[in-house]
């Protein structure tokens, strides 16, 4: 059986009870609606078949309504393992290019980025060639840029939270740097975090990161160490990211999610993300509002 789960934007609730009869009457092969978070949150059951078919059948009848869709076998659906990128992702921004930023080179950085999140150029050279523009920056910037600039993405606190409460194990893997994903992860509530160590004299930046660097294939490793670690099924794992040094792991992963990603992620991701915060993960893991870990 599949199951299909329909989120609405962020603070928003646009599950109505006419819209989710029209899904159930329209569509064939829909057994049953259950309702996860009052008008916010739905599952849709269906029997077996296409999923990629559902998800587009969905997306016609929801007519570019700001809703996101999950579809996946109803088997298994609830995760043991959770590895989420942290830039632009579980933070709202690209840490490197707020570092940038204090020393003016921002546009110059962030055009890098961009580049090396779409997969137009290799993500390693693309890091050492930032890395060596923040040569001289001090590192106790650091932490004014994340009491000032850094904002969490809605919804990551509550999902890393109820996940672990009821099991699971959750791990930050960032292509960014440990001064940055130490706190971070901290805040969210993360059991571990791995990323790039920035190298620095005297505290001051040295325009070097050391190796190995940690980019699309250490994030696959990571997964598949975790969960080789505990005793884990390929279908009990969950990952999310944005970009493309992310692809491998979320592959990888029983469900692999695009946030707010690129095209070229988001058409390869098992599921997407575009509208909804990170609680649409415990939906499509069938939590219902009232299981959910809030502040």
């Amino acid at each position: 059986m599949l199951v299909a789960t329909l989120v609405s934007a962020h603070g928003q609730a646009l599950l109505d009870e006419r819209l989710l009869k029209r899904i159930e009457s329209t569509l064939p092969g829909i057994l049953r609606v259950q309702r996860l978070d009052g008008e916010i949150a739905a599952d849709l059951f269906a029997e077996a078949g296409d999923a990629r078919k559902l998800e587009a059948d969905l997306r016609r009848l929801l007519d570019e309504a700001a809703v996101d869709i999950v579809v996946q076998p109803e088997a298994m659906r609830r995760k043991s393992l959770f590895l989420a990128d942290m830039d632009s992702t579980m933070i709202g921004q690209e840490c490197i290019d707020e570092l940038a930023a204090y020393v003016g080179l921002k546009e110059k950085v962030s055009g890098i980025t961009e580049r090396a999140m779409r997969g137009e150029i290799a993500f390693e050279p693309a890091l050492r060639e930032r890395v060596a523009l923040l040569k001289g920056v001090p590192l106790a910037v650091v932490g004014e840029i994340i009491a000032e600039r850094i904002t969490l993405t809605p919804g990551g606190r509550e999902l890393v939270r109820t996940m672990r409460a009821n099991g699971a194990y959750t791990a930050l893997v960032s292509g960014g740097f440990t001064v940055f994903t130490g706190p971070i992860s901290t805040t969210i509530g993360f059991d571990e975090h791995r990323s790039n160590i920035l190298l620095a004299e005297g505290g001051i930046l040295s325009g070097e990161v050391a190796d190995p660097i940690l980019g699309k294939q250490a994030k696959l490793d990571a997964l598949l160490e975790l969960r080789a670690r505990r005793s884990l099924a390929p279908e009990r794992t969950l990952a999310i990211g944005d970009g493309a040094n992310d692809l491998a792991m979320l592959g990888e992963a029983g469900l692999g999610v695009a946030f707010r990603a690129k095209p070229a992620v988001a058409a390869a991701a098992d599921a997407r993300l575009d509208h909804a915060d990170l609680t649409a993960l415990l939906y499509a893991q069938g939590y219902t509002g009232d299981e959910i870990v809030r502040d």
